[in-house]
């Protein structure tokens, strides 16, 4: 197979070889797995990735699943065990795959700005469109998905800092006003967040397109600038330095020309995680993003990263996750972003998260044969 131009193969592997996979319980993605499967029945499939696995390879398992309630870990795992066969995702140069992890933010806002509350998060706008091969001009470079159209003439659309200089003034997109320019930044890197309201109401929003630019990440920035070490790159330590500098901040988010519009989000269980690509909600420490270019949502994968002790007590992560959402840095066949959960707990564990880590895809087995 061929993601871009790094090539990569499946390999088959057993259960067996999964490290740590006889100690995980598995049990939170059934009622995850029986809201894909909802999805995909009633609303329409999820979009197949260049892999080839589509989501009628995923409906057989869902409704076997819809029949078991697992009763411990074992029972939960020997439902994979018997269904599916396990794939090693292989970067044939040698590589390893890496996990990074998101969560969604919680953010002081006011529903009307002021000397305090300042700095806006926008609805979609209206002349930001989708863009495919057929309506695509030849000067917008294929991994533009959205543009500009006005007048019928279709261009890029004006990047974060035209818009933090005003570009979208007046046109009344404005859902919240936060007090911190810093605050949208990062709610624009997980792509969701908690609106907490002065009188303590609390709204959501999730991502509901973007400028279109490509993602430039300012810790890579702060990295080659000589600001922060290599070592100690972090959402803390980035934080930490914006806070220190506070005359260069726009220079350093404005490195990063993409920008995200929100749509309102409302969950009536604010202890469900947010709904994000996969149209479903989000499962603290069981949800993979990945790269939607080359993988399909709904698909389980087991992610196993030595070093990555932070989120299991001291212990190397290793567990089953669904790939539940996408986001604009996770380019990759061995790529992820583990959702860390909700809340500034949440964010203080998904900042460190920079780790290797060894990418299996479980695959239905009637689908599996076409990849042995």
């Amino acid at each position: 197979m061929t993601e871009g131009r790094v090539d990569f193969r499946l390999k088959p592997v057993r259960f067996e070889d999964l490290p740590g996979w006889e100690k995980d319980d598995p049990s939170a993605l059934f009622p995850a797995m029986q809201a894909c499967r909802t999805y995909i029945t009633d609303v329409k499939p999820y979009r197949t990735g260049s892999l080839g696995l589509n989501a009628s390879d995923l409906l057989p398992l869902f409704e076997e699943a819809k029949q078991v309630d697992p009763s411990d870990d074992a029972s939960a795992r020997a439902f994979f065990d018997e269904r599916c066969q396990p794939f090693r995702i292989e970067l044939l140069d040698g590589s390893s795959g890496r996990v990074t992890a998101f969560y969604e933010p919680e953010v002081p806002v006011s529903s009307r700005p002021d000397d305090e509350y300042r700095f806006p998060f926008y609805r979609r706008p209206s002349d930001l469109i989708d863009l495919d091969d057929n309506n695509r001009p030849a000067s917008i470079d294929p991994s533009y998905v959205f543009a500009h159209q006005a007048g019928g003439v279709i261009s890029h659309y004006p990047d974060r800092r035209a818009i933090d200089e005003g570009y979208l003034d007046g046109r009344d997109l404005e859902i919240a006003w936060a007090k911190s320019k810093v605050d949208v930044f990062f709610a624009h890197v997980q792509g969701a967040a908690r609106l907490r309201y002065p009188d303590g109401n609390i709204k959501r929003i999730t991502y509901a397109g973007k400028a279109g630019h490509v993602f430039s990440g300012i810790g890579r920035l702060l990295i080659d600038l000589g600001e922060i070490p290599d070592a100690e790159i972090s959402m803390q330590s980035i934080r930490a330095w914006l806070a220190a500098h506070p005359k260069r901040v726009d220079e350093i988010l404005w490195h990063n020309r993409s920008y995200i519009f929100f749509r309102e989000a409302e969950v009536d269980d604010l202890c469900q995680g947010p709904i994000a690509a996969a149209k479903v909600p989000l499962v603290a420490g069981r949800s993979l993003a990945v790269d939607r270019l080359i993988h399909t949502f709904g698909f389980p994968f087991f992610i196993h990263a030595e070093t990555l002790t932070s989120l299991d007590h001291g212990a190397p992560f290793a567990r089953l996750m669904l790939a539940l959402d996408t986001g604009s840095a996770i380019l990759g066949s061995a790529r992820g972003d583990i959702f860390t959960g909700s809340g500034d707990e949440a964010g203080e564990l998904a900042g460190a998260v920079r780790d290797a880590a060894d990418f299996y895809i479980l695959i239905p087995k009637q689908a599996a044969a076409r990849f042995v």
